[in-house]
């Protein structure tokens, strides 16, 4: 398998940690979707990443998808629950990670145009999913170790990645005022997956 990923892409580390955390055998292959010559568009038509292409030529993305079909076909360190119920938490929390992901790539590219141009009421409103999310995420890992259950699982790759990815791209946030939110990621941060996969600063 090939995984096509940006190296500063928080959606591509989500897949990056469930390779190592699963100790699946992967090609990583680097790229930039703003590149005009990237091979992006040939196996996805949106152009994002990641992308993992399986060794049938099957390409399969987003995210969220890939995932899922890495727990599916590797018993190691399962990452999703054994019950629907279970299971379906579990990505609600990545829906919440990947919500506040979106939020923030919205106000980055928003801040890259003349000031003049900016939209203030469009970036209040992704201040404010930003806000809102990292409160709900500090309440509900109050007191608790891991986001679901009593074990690591896909919920907590997603939030890692988000908080990292926050840290690094819109670092004026400060998600370290909640407790909670810090004392998890810099328990993410003692593991291998994670800290192998750090983006680097851009």
């Amino acid at each position: 398998m090939k995984l096509y990923a940006s190296l500063t892409s928080p959606y591509a580390r989500k897949v990056r940690v469930v390779l190592h955390e699963k100790r699946i055998e992967c090609q990583l292959e680097p790229v930039n979707p703003w590149d005009a010559d990237s091979p992006l568009p040939a196996v996805n038509p949106l152009g994002k990443v990641p992308v993992l292409m399986l060794d049938d030529g099957t390409a399969l993305y987003d995210s969220r998808v890939i995932v899922d079909y890495l727990d599916s076909i590797s018993p190691v360190s399962k990452l999703l629950a054994d019950s629907a119920r279970g299971t379906a938490l579990i990505k609600r929390w990545e829906a919440l990670a990947d919500g506040l992901l979106d939020a923030g790539v919205a106000i980055m590219l928003e801040r890259k145009r003349p000031a003049e141009r900016q939209d203030a009421g469009w970036l209040k409103r992704q201040h404010d999913k930003l806000t809102a999310g990292l409160a709900l995420m500090a309440a509900d890992l109050t007191d608790r170790t891991w986001c679901h259950g009593n074990g690591f699982t896909l919920a907590d790759i997603a939030v890692g990645c988000t908080l990292g990815w926050l840290e690094l791209r819109l670092p004026w946030l400060d998600w370290r005022q909640y407790p909670a939110l810090t004392g998890h990621y810099e328990r993410l941060m003692t593991r291998p997956s994670f800290a192998d996969t750090c983006p680097p600063a851009a």
